[in-house]
């Protein structure tokens, strides 16, 4: 099932456990992915999940999209277009609302997942807009301030709960950056768990197991 009347295209799958009101999951996928990829998590994860994956808005060539553009130049290497990825965070939040709105979704039982670059976004999101999720998990990302909103570290935080977790070989998001994410989270006093798995850029069957346990013990 998808529908067009959103802001964001995205497919759904309505939880086998019907509710009046269900726990809501809300999938934001990698760069160069789109909103199957992590789809096909979906039939895996708990049935009382009304579940949403989103696709990025910005296509690329010649296929898939992303939540902002990564860059390559000689002097500076790789660097990502922050005022992209802030337009991403603002309309990730918007579509929560809308979702909320058009499904029989439980506006306090919000969790994103993220991966890779959904995951930087997933951060993002819940530390500028933390009355809008619930719970949060964070495959393969970091938290990157400069694309969280200007004195986030005023908003309540209390209701929020992580699951954060990286890969000790990642190629591509050095694992040094997920270190921070416990430290950083447990500063602002965050409900917050942190894993390791020995693989790249990807998530482990192990990762994805902790993953499902930790949703059943949160919705």
């Amino acid at each position: 099932m998808n529908t067009s009347n959103l802001s964001l295209y995205h497919i759904v799958k309505e939880p086998l456990n019907k509710h009046k009101k269900s726990p809501l999951l809300i999938m934001l996928h990698g760069y160069g992915s789109n909103e199957e990829d992590l789809f096909a998590f979906a039939n895996e994860l708990p049935e009382d999940l009304f579940i949403i994956s989103v696709r990025a808005p910005f296509p690329m060539q010649p296929y898939g999209n992303a939540w902002y553009a990564i860059h390559w130049n000689n002097t500076d290497g790789k660097f990502s277009d922050e005022d992209q990825a802030r337009d991403s965070r603002e309309k990730i939040a918007g579509f929560i609302d809308e979702a909320i709105a058009a499904y029989p979704v439980d506006p306090k039982n919000v969790t994103l997942l993220g991966f890779s670059q959904g995951s930087i976004l997933s951060y993002a999101v819940s530390l500028s807009y933390p009355e809008k999720v619930k719970n949060i998990i964070a495959l393969s990302g970091y938290i990157n301030q400069d694309i969280v909103k200007e004195s986030f570290e005023n908003n309540d935080f209390s209701h929020l709960s992580f699951y954060s977790s990286h890969g000790s070989q990642d190629q591509v998001i050095p694992v040094e950056w997920a270190r921070n994410t416990k430290p950083f989270l447990n500063k602002l006093n965050i409900e917050n768990t942190y894993s390791e798995f020995p693989v790249g850029h990807g998530v482990a069957p192990q990762n994805f197991f902790e993953v499902k346990e930790w949703i059943k013990n949160k919705i």
